[in-house]
């Protein structure tokens, strides 16, 4: 059906007037050849990328057939998050603006005698995740008797999320007679199996591949680093990739909170995403991220599902996923709209034949990129200060240092005081005291790492020495000291907040502060010849909020 058109498959009037209202002019791969089907009654198995129109595909006939019947919840959609949930739900809104079907999303987290109320009040279409779906149907609030429509929406995440049994219940609960739709990224047995169990035998399956588009639409490039060198190189790279916006992939919840930390004690703009954490600090995460004032998140797949961020510049894997449709689907979520987006990812000698891997199922290529150098990073910085610089000279704001200037101007000339001001703001920019080159440090490394591994088994028995032995504490190495400090975790300490310590009561800059590692009831800190004293003298014995503070130099282990 080359050429084919939203009139051309059979939607309603208010759905087609919906769409164009929406600038969609021409349906897209996994609309053409769903919608169709869907129309014509079938139930369908839907495999198609993030980014491909999922949503329209399936709620846009949805909405063309269904038959409202006040009270009576006709359509049904399981997503497996929240987020995921909500945006289905504001799709569905648009989508349904010229009729008069309403549409209300139900999910955990939230005052679940609001969602009653509102689901008493009438509802046609309901999008919620599977324990909430469940616990109001438990309540008797959700009826599926007179369901026509159930959607498994990402139905590959909800079973890796252990939904398994929900689903079921679900499924078994809704009318035989309903339609079922399930759509997925990635098809793994287990879902061939629900399939099977809960579909009709005439079921259609339509497949749409996105090797190409993400092939040509995303440039892909990789890092081949040492493991003790990776979190420099992915601050190198940031510092001197100019990124409007980026989501940065890792396998585990303790690795992304592992990640926020360091990349925070660097002052990056960053925050991070993942099951574990609360609804309230996720949904406030997922608002500054799509507002523009978070400019990095952090996050696991199953979090990421469902963040829909116009212009997301570029996808960063710093953990390589376990298998390619992931990594599809990870680095699909930049270079949407015709827009041109990037894919990073930072691997080690190991995990370099699951590039090839990767290249010869998507048929694409993913360059090999150099880890940039102290130069790069300073030419990147130079180039963004100047920009700033030039947007404040079009302004009158500046005029009023003006004074100031002059006064300087009799000991020291202008351009030294603007070279001054433009280092201190490159100091505050860049995440490292960057080693000249990366090369080098990468060989210095291997010979410390073959001294570090003797000591290891020396030094078992002390945690805080066990996690100086493996790396973090390296500073120390370059002409830092190590301080004990005798507050933790369990007093909410946090690097932001031991650095602004320091700095206020030492009078010391981030630059003096080398690697922190806290614990539960203490702190080993890293500082220079020079801080030290400094700390010793001005911090011993003070408070940090409301706990007296103790500070020693640390021993040999």
């Amino acid at each position: 059906m080359e050429n084919t058109n939203f009139n051309e498959l059979g939607l309603s009037e208010e759905i087609i007037k919906a769409i164009e209202a929406m600038n969609y002019t021409v349906p897209s791969k996994i609309q053409e050849k769903a919608i169709p089907v869907i129309m014509d009654g079938y139930d369908i198995i839907g495999r198609a990328q993030t980014g491909t129109g999922k949503t329209l595909a399936f709620a846009a006939p949805i909405l063309s057939g269904i038959e409202r019947d006040k009270g009576k919840i006709k359509a049904l959609v399981l997503a497996p998050t929240r987020e995921l949930a909500l945006q289905v739900n504001e799709e569905v809104k648009k989508i349904s603006s010229f009729s008069k079907i309403k549409s209300f999303p139900v999910y955990g987290g939230d005052s679940i005698d609001k969602q009653i109320r509102e689901i008493k009040r009438g509802v046609d279409f309901v999008v919620g995740t599977p324990g909430r779906v469940l616990d109001l149907m438990r309540r008797k609030v959700i009826n599926l008797e007179n369901l026509q429509y159930l959607v498994l929406d990402e139905a590959d995440e909800m079973l890796n999320m252990g939904f398994i049994d929900d689903i079921e219940e679900v499924m078994v609960s809704a009318s035989p007679e309903r339609q079922t739709l399930l759509f997925s990224a990635t098809m793994p047995n287990a879902i061939r199996e629900l399939s099977k169990k809960y579909m009709k035998a005439d079921s259609v399956s339509v497949q749409v591949e996105s090797k190409s588009k993400t092939a040509t639409t995303v440039k892909q490039y990789y890092y081949e680093v040492r493991r003790d060198l990776k979190f420099e190189a992915l601050c190198r790279v940031l510092d001197a990739t100019e990124m409007q916006s980026a989501i940065i992939f890792c396998k585990t919840k303790k690795g992304v909170d592992e990640l926020v930390e360091s990349m925070q004690q660097r002052d990056y703009s960053v925050e991070g995403m993942h099951g574990d954490m609360t609804q309230a600090h996720r949904t406030n995460t997922l608002r500054k991220f799509k507002e523009g004032s978070l400019k990095i998140l952090v996050a696991t797949d199953v979090a990421a599902r469902g963040i829909d961020v116009e212009n997301l510049s570029h996808v960063v894997n710093y953990d390589l996923p376990q298998d390619t449709e992931s990594y599809i689907h990870r680095i699909g979520r930049t270079g949407r709209a015709g827009n041109e987006g990037v894919a990073l990812s930072i691997i080690n000698s190991r995990e370099f034949r699951r590039i090839r891997d990767i290249e010869r199922e998507t048929k694409g290529k993913i360059e090999k990129a150099i880890v940039p150098t102290v130069e790069q990073i300073f030419a990147t910085k130079s180039k963004t200060m100047l920009e700033t610089v030039k947007t404040q000279l079009a302004t009158e704001e500046y005029k009023r240092f003006i004074p100031i200037i002059e006064s300087l101007s009799e000991e020291t000339s202008p351009i030294e005081i603007a070279a001054a001001l433009m280092n201190s703001i490159y100091q505050r920019e860049v995440s490292f005291n960057y080693a000249e080159d990366f090369k080098e440090e990468s060989r210095d490394r291997r010979r410390d790492d073959r001294g570090r591994d003797s000591r290891d088994s020396r030094d078992s028995r002390d945690r805080g020495s066990r996690e100086y032995s493996r790396g973090r504490g390296r500073d120390r190495d370059k002409g830092f000291v190590r301080l004990f400090v005798s507050v933790g975790k369990k007093d909410n300490v946090n690097a932001s907040a031991l650095l602004r310590f320091f700095a206020d009561r030492a009078n010391i800059t981030k630059r003096d502060i080398g690697a922190i590692d806290i614990f539960e009831k203490f702190t080993f800190i890293n500082t220079s010849e020079n801080a030290k004293d400094k700390i010793l003298n001005t911090c011993q014995g003070k408070k940090l909020d409301s706990r007296t503070v103790r500070i020693e130099v640390a021993n040999s282990k």
